[in-house]
């Protein structure tokens, strides 16, 4: 298992997954730290969906990883499309026939790769957790907005909290990836599938109905990575609650593709 994960680790350093994937992780982080403090007088909001996030709320222990825990969200969507492009590709070069040679165990090359991605989701999530604080601490002044309480006892147990979060929602969203890639078998059509359900059908479903946002995966996992707070609202969806179905989803999920990829025919 541990030579797949170093031979995937090979392929996911490559320049131009790796500066791109790291690219858009240090734009995403810095844009959404940016408005929270930039916007922060504006009357259209300066958070997700128009929420105003006030100094009283940022001046708090919890300030610090505003930034942070806003920018879940596109990370899993990053680490979606990652996960299900790496292991869709190898029906689609017909690489997989080759790794069957050198490790006839199906599990073992699933795992090795899981493992692999994990560790770049996680190098993600660490780049991500030190551009948001950073640009939050740089801005803060130029916004009045105090930083006493962000690095103190309880500021540093939210950054502890928000970035265990958010590798739990990172992960999921990923596994969910590998697991439409080992379903369509396509790079193209399991990550168009997956954004086209989590930012566009996802959505317009909640809009339509509300209580929806409790049972939807995408919105669970969104809610993990705030800590609890809904994408709609902040109170709908609680931690609790999001950790469970949404650990469901991805159970089934991945029991489903790692059974289809024992199973079936190597070839796309």
């Amino acid at each position: 298992m541990w030579n797949v994960a170093f031979a995937e680790l090979r392929k996911l350093r490559r320049p131009t997954l790796l500066f791109g994937t790291m690219g858009a992780v240090v734009f995403f982080s810095a844009l959404f730290s940016s408005l929270l403090f930039l916007l922060i007088d504006s009357p259209d909001g300066n958070s997700d969906r128009g929420r105003m996030v006030g100094r009283e709320v940022l001046s708090l222990a919890t300030g610090g990883v505003q930034g942070f825990n806003s920018v879940g969200g596109f990370l899993g969507i990053i680490a979606l499309c990652v996960f299900a492009a790496q292991t869709a590709q190898e029906y689609t070069y017909g690489t997989l026939r080759n790794l069957l040679v050198r490790q006839p165990g199906r599990l073992r090359i699933l795992l090795g790769k899981l493992v692999a991605m994990k560790i770049f989701a996680l190098l993600m999530i660490v780049l991500s957790a030190i551009v948001s604080i950073t640009t939050s601490v740089i801005l803060a002044p130029s916004a009045k907005v105090p930083t006493d309480l962000w690095f103190n006892a309880d500021g540093r147990h939210a950054i502890f909290t928000s970035f265990i979060n958010i590798i739990i929602s990172v992960i999921g969203f990923g596994i969910i990836g590998m697991v439409m890639g080992l379903l369509l078998r396509s790079p193209i059509s399991a990550i168009s599938f997956g954004i086209l359900w989590l930012l566009i059908i996802e959505n317009l479903l909640i809009a339509v109905k509300n209580s929806l946002e409790h049972w939807l995966p995408g919105a669970q996992l969104s809610a993990i990575a705030a800590g609890g707070a809904s994408r709609v609202n902040a109170t709908g969806v609680t931690y609790s609650h999001a950790l469970l179905v949404g650990g469901i989803y991805v159970a089934i999920g991945a029991a489903v593709a790692s059974f289809l990829f024992v199973r079936r025919d190597v070839a796309n």
